[in-house]
């Protein structure tokens, strides 16, 4: 096991050729909204009590209806095959296996059934709505049928962001030849085989629900072009009908849509820029989570997401008034630094750092943090 996520950031740097790392780690634009994220919690300081009895330590989390071993799950991401395969799957058995649930994403690349038959742990689905609203309605019955309990509506993706990374790389499913790749691959054959012997990611969950063909460039097409620009706060009343589960919005970036939300009578919010992902210069999610966890927390059930990359920064996070994070980046160096394992010693890791942090900060308990226990530098 290696001391902190970011040196399993550092692995996977060093085995991932430059296209597939570009696509783990890039933000949108210039990368400031990402760089944002990360440091809100370093200018975040702690403000400890000493001389108390921390001989037990809680972390357990109720957490939208299960119970989370920490304030945590394993956030949705896509194409996740790019770095290891059968990604989902050993990220759902990491989470599991740390006592954290796991949302599959839309743009995952093994099948939701195959991810159940993996493992009997908690599994939430993230959707993505394309303007075919028979494709969400089969992903979201095949997925209940499956045990998959609670919905993540993603609303901040009508359209992708402006990202350069990919732009200056030529990021295209499948990969084009070019004299650069070709030399990036030849210094990288580890990550060369594994494709060569598992085959190149499928957005296997879009094209079952939208009968693609085993197509990458078809399947990314159902995914981004075909998205409902649409979809408003009136469709919630259709996902209640559709979905028998709870219902989460994730991407609020601000107070009035946290308010709209719970207007419609949803469940949960994750404030989220999507890691930076999207619009540049949106607002950090752990600068929101204050004014919004004042006025709705007793109503709603508020995440974030972005930056978190320490246990010290769920304190953080749990401190100013989350219930939990999602974790997104984090267990993705994890796989593609060390596979399977890695991604399970990184959630053991941000377990370990959480619970010595709260015994520093004097707290026997996740739930004693408020905003007393951190203050701005």
């Amino acid at each position: 096991m290696l001391p902190c996520v970011m040196d399993y950031r550092r692995h996977a740097q060093k085995r991932l050729p430059w296209l597939a790392f570009d696509y783990l780690e890039g933000g949108a634009e210039d990368g400031l909204t990402m760089a944002r994220n990360v440091s809100a919690y370093a200018a975040l300081e702690f403000r400890p009590d000493v001389l108390v009895d921390v001989s037990e330590c809680r972390l357990e989390t109720p957490l939208l209806g299960a119970t989370a071993a920490m304030p945590a799950a394993v956030g949705p991401t896509g194409l996740n095959g790019l770095f290891w395969p059968d990604a989902d799957v050993h990220l759902a058995r990491a989470a599991h296996r740390a006592g954290l649930p796991f949302v599959l994403s839309t743009a995952s690349t093994s099948l939701l059934e195959d991810v159940r038959a993996a493992t009997s742990g908690e599994l939430w689905l993230q959707l993505y709505v394309q303007r075919d609203r028979r494709i969400a309605e089969h992903l979201m019955d095949r997925a209940w049928q499956n045990g998959y309990t609670v919905l993540f509506l993603t609303v901040d993706v009508p359209v992708h962001g402006n990202r350069d990374h990919d732009k200056r790389n030529g990021f295209k499913l499948p990969l084009r030849p070019s004299p650069r790749l070709l030399l990036d691959l030849a210094a990288h054959p580890g990550w060369c085989w594994r494709m060569l012997r598992h085959g190149g990611p499928q957005l296997k969950n879009l094209a079952v629900s939208s009968n693609a063909r085993e197509n990458i460039t078809e399947q990314a097409s159902a995914l981004s072009r075909q998205m409902d620009l649409a979809l408003s706060w009136d469709d919630v009343a259709w996902l209640r009908r559709v979905w028998r589960g709870r219902i989460v919005i994730k991407g609020i970036q601000g107070l009035a849509d946290a308010r709209r939300a719970r207007a419609r009578g949803v469940d949960g919010i994750v404030l989220s820029n999507h890691g930076g992902r999207q619009l540049e210069s949106a607002p950090c999610p752990l600068e929101i989570l204050p004014e919004v966890a004042a006025e709705l927390g007793r109503s709603l059930e508020i995440m974030v997401d972005g930056g978190v990359r320490r246990g010290s920064d769920i304190a953080k996070a749990v401190a100013l008034g989350a219930r939990a994070v999602l974790l997104g980046r984090a267990p993705l160096y994890g796989l593609a630094g060390r596979g399977p394992a890695g991604a399970h010693e990184v959630l053991a890791i941000l377990r370990t750092e959480l619970e010595n942090t709260l015994r520093l900060l004097g707290r026997s308990r996740i739930d004693a943090l408020n905003a007393g226990a951190v203050r701005r530098r």
